[in-house]
């Protein structure tokens, strides 16, 4: 799904009931707020409650931070790309993801809101108890899961930071060039937000040594403009 025209004004307008398209925006802050909380408290649980030593609650933690990385690069690439002509799974994509590609400045958006989020992570935790049962290692998705969701608040913090700010360190300008070109230049590639390592790994990796740098276009897809002489379109 392509979208020629970014539009820098405005949101769209995904739901006819206000009550559904108030629901469909969120702050960072609030998710952060959602899921910090229920990170410490599964961590606590995970080695108060199950018999895990620490150390293998942190290992397992991280396994699932590392795990996130690879989960969203590939529903990034196969899931919120998914091309069909079907209108009804067209729709969803656009509801999902689409729309954020035509207004990337729509901050509200930037983040899954929490009713759909929180219905997500309890199926999400609930398929890996699952297999983590299946393997006889069901306490680890305690571990697993907190690991998984600070990744993906990392994800939702970075993704919301590339389009609001110029990357605060040199060794960052890579990742904010991946996904900008992202945006602007070829949706096949530059999948991954709070990473490019898979993007190295299949493939899908911009050479941004060959690609020049657009700085107009670039902040056309901020949020916060650094030049306030800027005008948007």
């Amino acid at each position: 799904m392509h979208y020629p025209k970014i539009h820098n004004k405005g949101q769209a307008r995904l739901f006819k009931n206000r009550y559904l398209e108030y629901l469909t925006k969120t702050h960072p802050l609030v998710i952060w707020s959602l899921y910090t909380p229920l990170i410490f408290f599964m961590l606590y649980y995970s080695i108060d409650k199950t018999g895990m030593t620490p150390a293998t609650t942190i290992g397992i933690f991280f396994m699932g931070m590392f795990f996130w990385s690879f989960f969203e690069y590939m529903i990034h690439r196969y899931a919120f790309h998914f091309i069909t002509e079907n209108e009804k799974a067209t729709r969803i994509v656009y509801l999902i993801h689409g729309n954020h590609h035509e207004y990337p400045r729509d901050r509200e958006r930037l983040f899954m809101p929490p009713v759909p989020s929180l219905l997500l992570s309890i199926f999400v935790f609930s398929l890996l108890y699952f297999f983590a049962s299946l393997l006889g290692i069901a306490n680890s998705a305690f571990a697993f899961f907190p690991g998984f969701m600070l990744g993906y608040l990392m994800y939702g913090t970075m993704h919301y930071a590339i389009h609001a700010w110029n990357p605060p360190f040199k060794w960052m300008k890579p990742l904010w060039r991946n996904h900008h070109l992202h945006h602007y230049k070829e949706q096949e590639k530059g999948f991954g937000v709070s990473s490019t390592l898979w993007d190295h790994v299949f493939g899908t990796m911009f050479d941004l040594k060959k690609e020049k740098e657009d700085k107009g276009k670039e902040s056309e897809l901020k949020f916060i403009a650094r030049n306030p002489k800027a005008k948007a379109s």
